[in-house]
């Protein structure tokens, strides 16, 4: 199940363990309305407990950099599996996010 926290001025989203089309959707929109509601400055993509990510989660990942990266701030992946980690480089993503 997907957590959504604001810590100062960064929103950590821990992210399920599956995400695909029927998810993404409702991921984004909750995002968003952290980034909104919160002054975020920065996004945390938590990946310890995502097992599978179809290019929808591609899709979470870009929408909320190119909506952060114009306030000035950083989008990050972390805990981050060897299969989830070749998708975001296979994307181009790992150039838009500092991956950890």
């Amino acid at each position: 199940m997907e957590e959504f926290h604001v810590i100062d001025n960064c929103l950590m989203v821990r992210l399920p363990e599956e995400i695909d089309h029927h998810r993404a959707g409702y991921i984004a929109e909750q995002a968003d309305c952290y980034i909104a509601q919160n002054a975020v400055e920065h996004v945390v993509f938590d990946f310890e407990d995502t097992k599978f990510m179809d290019s929808s989660g591609i899709g979470i990942i870009a929408g909320r950099y190119k909506q952060i990266s114009c306030l000035g701030g950083k989008v990050y992946a972390i805990h981050v599996n060897r299969q989830i980690g070749r998708m975001l480089h296979m994307s181009g993503i790992s150039s838009l996010v500092d991956i950890r």
